[in-house]
């Protein structure tokens, strides 16, 4: 099986790295190099490139019947949505997003626990981006785009795991915080939402704060849910008390779970993961998050220097 990975930045070289490790013959291809014809003889394609010049790859892969795998967020605008909804129609049950944090083993837990006694929640996650990587500049990444840049695409994963354990959620208001070297790029942004039931929640992510912080917090009736994915503190509370739960992880775990259901998808052979982001699965997460950028209210901007 061969798989070109269009894109070589630290996510696709992660991919890379990844398939050649599980015995795939992978070639990579960095997106300024990038012509079409690379993808002929080729069985399947991850698409790493920056969101804003996403939708031609895919439109070459669809082309040539490639299932894929395409990093997160899939698109920022309802239309270009649709646009790959079409494109892909024939190859979206073998095809995947990257929301890996499908695969992470403490959201897993999280999310076979019981949630209809939900009042209200919180997810948040936020680090200085200027400590993300040595060696990096966020001017000169995809996150510093008006299209397709952003925190709010960069981070979207807690509003992915937000409508997987609440289907339906309604995104009540969005707002942001900007930068005037970058305009159009959110810093911090925070989405109000709801749910079907009335539940109130946030969901939260940011650039800014000094120490890099990811939880959840879900309030019910009968429990609270109180996940801290940095410092791997997983506890419930209940009637009984309360008990932390064990799960120990590694990063790339993540990244090869997800990676071996892909590959499962396109020899036919049954995944692992109840929750597998099949493309044709994630309209309702990926519809959230496009909705969620245009509508982006900036209230204010911060002076902190980002290079």
């Amino acid at each position: 099986m061969r798989i070109a990975v269009i894109g070589a930045g630290s996510i696709g070289r992660r991919h890379f790295d990844n398939l050649v490790s599980l015995g795939i013959d992978a070639v990579a291809l960095p997106y300024r190099e990038y012509a079409p014809n690379m993808l002929d003889g080729c069985d399947a394609v991850v698409i790493a490139s920056a969101t804003n010049v996403r939708l031609g790859p895919i439109a070459d892969a669809a082309a040539r019947d490639l299932p894929m795998y395409i990093e997160k967020p899939l698109a920022f605008r309802p239309d270009d949505l649709a646009e790959i909804a079409l494109l892909t129609a024939k190859v979206a049950d073998r095809s995947m997003v990257g929301l890996m944090m499908r695969y992470h083993p403490a959201f897993l837990r999280l999310s076979q626990m019981d949630m209809s006694g939900a009042l209200r929640f919180s997810f948040d996650i936020g680090h200085d981006v200027t400590q993300w990587r040595q060696n990096w500049s966020f001017s000169d990444s995809y996150a510093a785009k008006a299209e397709g840049g952003g925190v709010l695409l960069d981070l979207c994963h807690e509003l992915d795991m937000a409508s997987v354990l609440f289907p339906d959620l309604k995104i009540e208001r969005v707002t942001s915080i900007g930068h005037q070297a970058y305009p159009g790029v959110d810093f911090s942004s925070r989405l109000s939402v709801t749910t079907p039931t009335g539940a109130s929640g946030s969901i939260g992510m940011d650039y800014l704060t000094p120490q890099l912080h990811r939880r959840a917090v879900i309030y019910g009736v009968d429990a609270i849910y109180d996940f801290d994915f940095v410092a791997q503190r997983y506890e419930v509370k209940d009637a009984a008390g309360h008990r932390l739960i064990d799960c120990p992880m590694e990063r790339n775990m993540m990244f090869v779970g997800i990676t071996r259901d892909w590959l499962a998808l396109l020899r036919g052979q049954p995944t692992l993961n109840p929750l597998v982001p099949r493309l044709d699965h994630v309209g309702n997460s990926t519809g959230l998050t496009a909705a969620a950028w245009g509508a982006r209210v900036f209230q204010g901007q911060i002076t902190k220097d980002i290079q």
